[in-house]
């Protein structure tokens, strides 16, 4: 076990953001995962860099915190947190993230104080993000799991911890002979050639189709990229941004989406789980949206901003794919997004359009791409989803056939 542990971490250092000699760290982690932030930080040190700034987060503060402190905390951000967050990713520091958390941590939280929270934080640290969706910084979301998390996945089972253990592991190509790194660069050219294909064919739109009662038609930004797993910085430092990643991505149209789709797995958001869920989608707008359990949560997540009712991100990943095969539902949207087709209501990444990366947001929006402080993913893939994708002259080409690439 222990030499998994030290080969995931060496993995998520040195390919996940791919450390630098010289270059700063910055490590988020629940203190409950303080073991493994300590291995990333070891294996980061071995590598050469500069130093290893941790960012603490504790799961049951935070439910305090969202509970009982005072009501104008969640319209302000302390300025030292403006800073650590801003400064660092001017400067070009690494970001990783590790992922753990009660997916029902907020559960009976005013979903007020959770909206304003969330833009207070986005506004104050628009510097952050920014530069994150814009690749300004190399960047890493892995996870590990922790006994609420685990036991949510596997309700009832004594040994839960170590069977997410054994998941994740499988999820992320780590067997414990030390050759994940080498699985990783195979995982990469697969993607690279999926991705290559559909920029290639250049679609003007992509159709779906399920027995979920999904019919939507998504237009594409006239210079859209395809991109997959491994990004670029702006200083052309290569890095993976989830691990795992099974996903091929790209940006919608903004106002080019048209009619229903429904999710096709839970939604775990602001530490409340949303299911059953579906929108009405009129030019590019999300006009209605039902949910069965947590139609609140829902509501409140499309309206942080006027973006977060409009689309950024249109994801491909087969159903028949190393995490959907293992019919877990994670809780877990790194986990539950590479299991299945997605999209995304909020930020599009500036990747997905030709010189995005060196646009400004005005430039983006010209060409089409949406603007929001919030990006939030959710599972549309199924075992009879049917992807149409048209081009500019007319053809059209199967892309996904029962639920997996025609390409």
């Amino acid at each position: 076990m222990e030499e998994k542990l030290q080969e995931y971490a060496r993995l998520v250092v040195e390919i996940g953001v791919n450390i630098q000699r010289g270059q700063n760290l910055i490590i988020a982690a629940p203190v409950e995962c303080a073991h493994f932030a300590r291995l990333c930080a070891k294996a980061a040190y071995a590598a050469g860099c500069r130093e290893v700034i941790m960012s603490w987060r504790d799961d049951e503060l935070s439910r305090e915190k969202y509970l009982h402190a005072a009501d104008d905390v969640f319209d302000t951000v302390p300025e030292w947190s403006r800073h650590f967050y801003n400064d660092y990713a001017r400067e070009g520091a690494a970001y990783l993230a590790i992922s753990a958390s009660d997916p029902e941590n907020l559960k009976g939280v005013d979903s007020d104080r959770i909206v304003r929270g969330q833009r207070s934080s986005s506004e104050a640290l628009k510097p952050f993000y920014r530069l994150q969706m814009a690749n300004g910084f190399p960047w890493c979301i892995v996870s590990i799991p922790i006994p609420s998390w685990a036991e949510k996945v596997f309700p009832d089972c004594p040994d839960a911890v170590d069977k997410l253990w054994e998941a994740i592991f499988t999820a992320v190509r780590i067997t414990g002979d030390g050759k994940a790194v080498e699985r990783w660069q195979a995982h990469l050219k697969l993607l690279e050639e999926r991705k290559d294909k559909l920029n290639a064919l250049h679609f003007a739109s992509l159709h779906y189709r399920n027995s979920l009662g999904t019919d939507l038609t998504i237009r594409l930004p006239e210079t859209h990229i395809w991109a997959a797993g491994n990004g670029v910085t702006q200083s052309g430092q290569p890095f993976i941004a989830n691990m795992p990643t099974e996903e091929i991505f790209t940006a919608p149209l903004r106002e080019g989406v048209d009619g229903v789709v429904a999710a096709s797995l839970p939604l775990c958001h602001d530490g409340n789980i949303i299911d059953k869920f579906s929108f009405v989608v009129r030019k590019g707008k999300i006009v209605e949206a039902r949910a069965e359990v947590g139609e609140e949560t829902l509501k409140a997540a499309i309206t942080v901003d006027e973006g977060a009712s409009y689309f950024g991100e249109v994801a491909l990943v087969p159903y028949d794919s190393p995490i959907s095969n293992q019919k877990i539902l994670y809780y877990n949207t790194l986990f539950d997004e590479n299991a299945s087709c997605h999209l995304a209501f909020g930020e599009a990444y500036n990747e997905c359009v030709e010189g995005g990366q060196d646009m400004d947001k005005e430039a983006l929006k010209a060409l089409g791409l949406n603007d929001s402080i919030t990006h939030v993913d959710f599972m549309v893939g199924t075992a009879d989803l049917s992807i149409v994708g048209t081009t500019h002259d007319g053809r059209e080409v199967p892309v996904f056939v029962n639920g997996n690439f025609a390409l």
